[in-house]
């Protein structure tokens, strides 16, 4: 929903009452409100009637809504009842990916951030971190593996939605994908549910290959979901694949090491493959969506974890000698690229 950006001090003032956003959206979400006012324009009355709500109670909470820009009121008389409301396109889902049972949001809670609140100043000159014990880069033990890969895996939803949608340009039926850093192997199992003809194999460390083992059993999907152990970082990339994948992979390092891991793909890929990458990409929205990560990784100084503009990426094929270099859209843009 456009419309004027708020003035630092507006920011700030909602900002200090994270909180009680959180609790106004949680509510309306509970409550219904929002599948109602996604098929707005609705009345005050209307809504108060519907769900056995306080008239005057209902327009402070809707006024808490329009303060974060997540609806719009018009008011035709000054009669609280007539004031109609329409939420902002998406909102009903963006509530439920944030707030809802499968929340990325609150399965990241469980990381040590508390480790560094109220201390800030003393992280940024590197006399406090997250404790190695509480945040592993990479993950080492099976435990912190593991945990690491499920916390992936939670918020893969958008980008099975942006391969979904471009499917029938990537995919041709036999063809066989390799996921480079494919964590337990659910965005591969996605992909092969969506395309008969797909097989894909999940290249990543040893460590994973009894979670690729377990999703491939849970999904029914036998041999079409393979997986090659190996450590990307000091191996060359495994040949005999159609397609290389990287999926929020080279993010999480130098600029220097995601170039090499492309030039990598450009040698194990034979002429006409393509390599596919869908990635943290620079973006105002991808910026606030990767807040928490943003915040947590001030005190964890192996991981790099820099969302770099998608010009970065595109730059780099065409420097490498892949050619066909297109962005295709979607709620996590695919970069793809063609060796010839």
């Amino acid at each position: 929903m456009s419309g004027p950006s708020l003035s630092p001090r507006a920011l700030l003032h909602l900002l200090f009452n994270g909180a009680r956003a959180v609790d106004v959206v949680q509510a309306a979400l509970q409550m219904g409100l929002l599948d109602a006012l996604e098929r707005g324009p609705v009345s005050l009355g209307e809504l108060a009637a519907r769900h056995g709500l306080i008239p005057g109670r209902l327009y402070k909470l809707l006024d808490c809504l329009e303060s974060l820009g997540l609806v719009r009121r018009e008011q035709p008389s000054d009669a609280l009842v007539e004031a109609r409301y329409t939420a902002a396109p998406g909102l009903r889902a963006a509530a439920d990916v944030v707030l809802g049972p499968g929340s990325l949001e609150r399965d990241r809670e469980r990381y040590a951030w508390r480790a560094l609140r109220g201390r800030l100043p003393e992280v940024l000159r590197g006399a406090v971190s997250v404790p190695a014990a509480d945040f592993a880069w990479p993950p080492s033990t099976p435990e912190q593996v593991a945990s690491f890969e499920a916390s992936m895996a939670a918020g893969l939803g958008p980008i099975v939605e942006a391969f979904r949608a471009h499917a029938g340009r990537l995919w041709r039926d036999g063809a066989r994908l390799l996921d480079v850093g494919g964590g337990d192997g659910t965005l591969a199992a996605h992909l092969l549910e969506q395309r008969s003809g797909l097989h894909a194999t999940v290249y990543n460390l040893p460590a994973t290959e009894p979670l690729v083992a377990r999703t491939r059993e849970a999904r029914g999907l036998g041999a079409r979901l393979g997986f090659t152990a190996g450590d990307f970082l000091r191996e060359p990339l495994p040949g005999g694949h159609d397609a290389i994948s990287f999926v929020r992979v080279l993010h999480d390092w130098p600029a220097e090491t995601a170039r090499a891991l492309m030039r990598a793909a450009h040698a194990a890929l034979p002429p006409g493959g393509q390599i596919l990458i869908s990635e943290e990409f620079r973006t105002p929205e991808r910026l606030a969506a990767q807040f928490f990560w943003s915040y947590l990784l001030m005190g964890v100084d192996s991981c790099v974890s820099r969302l770099r503009e998608v010009e970065f990426y595109t730059s780099a094929l065409r420097e490498l000698g892949f050619q066909g270099i297109e962005v295709l859209p979607g709620p996590f843009e695919i970069v793809v690229g063609i060796k010839r």
